[in-house]
């Protein structure tokens, strides 16, 4: 659920996403938001729902998220069986804002599911509770992310739930002057070398981006990276050696290649 502090959430809504979102909203037509990890698609959400003043139902999913995480389970209580009902169910009959984030991760039962509710009707038959049919509010909305296809536990959307969410926006990563804005944002940035240095993260960033997208290297790093980057510098880390530590160090994983690769880069611009 979302809460008071969310109306405190800092979003630079730098590609219009808010217009697009509230015309959808207006309409009922559900919204899908397209991007790589790190790139605000949740802040996006959690900011668009305290502005619109909607209660926020989330569901993140993996290969562990289940039927019953949606619809509901039922349970005794002093000899007696009650149904508590799940996210999606609950969703419907408050008329909250479903976020339904990294839903390409959804196993395909659980989006057999959801292929039900989000159709035209706006309804669900609880099997799981004497067949009882729940019809969502009129103002219920529901908003999906997907990542990219590239990211471990992706797979393709079938087609008719790709269909349920015909208003899509992308979101990638920001262009470099609004990373800037966005790190100010979280980091109180008064030094002009710390500032020199933060926009040579920056740029560091933007271009392992770019192998990435390219399949040069593994990974790809997200605002959260080149935010982290930012208060070690601030802190009195030597820019060079944060940059190894927020940006070179997770390449291990995919051997040293991978990480020497990286670290020229960051020999190249840190000088």
């Amino acid at each position: 659920m979302s809460t008071a502090s969310d109306s405190n959430i800092e979003y630079i809504d730098w590609n219009h996403a808010f217009d697009t979102l509230q015309k959808a909203y207006q309409l009922g037509i559900f919204v899908l938001i397209i991007g790589p990890k790190g790139t605000g698609k949740t802040t996006l959400v959690r900011k668009f729902a305290s502005q619109m003043g909607k209660e926020l139902s989330s569901v993140n999913f993996s290969l562990r998220t289940r039927e019953s995480h949606l619809i509901g389970t039922n349970t005794l209580d002093n000899g007696q069986i009650n149904f508590v009902n799940g996210v999606l169910v609950h969703s419907m009959t408050q008329g909250d804002l479903l976020y339904l984030d990294e839903l390409n991760a959804a196993e395909p039962d659980v989006l057999l599911r959801l292929d039900e509710a989000l159709d035209d009707r706006r309804q669900i038959v609880l099997k799981e509770f004497h067949g009882q049919t729940i019809k969502a509010k009129e103002n219920w909305f529901v908003i999906g992310t997907i990542n990219p296809l590239s990211h471990v536990g992706t797979k393709e959307l079938p087609p008719q739930i790709l269909s349920r969410f015909p208003i899509r926006i992308m979101l990638d990563y920001p262009p470099e002057e609004t990373e800037m804005e966005i790190i100010r944002k979280h980091v109180n940035v008064t030094n002009i070398t710390h500032e020199e240095n933060i926009r040579s993260a920056i740029k560091l960033a933007s271009n392992l981006r770019k192998a990435a997208s390219l399949e040069e290297i593994f990974y790809s790093p997200s605002l959260r990276e080149t935010i982290a980057y930012s208060k070690l510098v601030v802190s009195g880390t030597n820019a060079k050696e944060a940059a190894e530590i927020v940006f070179a160090n997770v390449y291990h994983q995919w051997g040293e290649i991978e990480y020497r690769k990286v670290m020229d880069i960051i020999a190249s611009i840190f000088l």
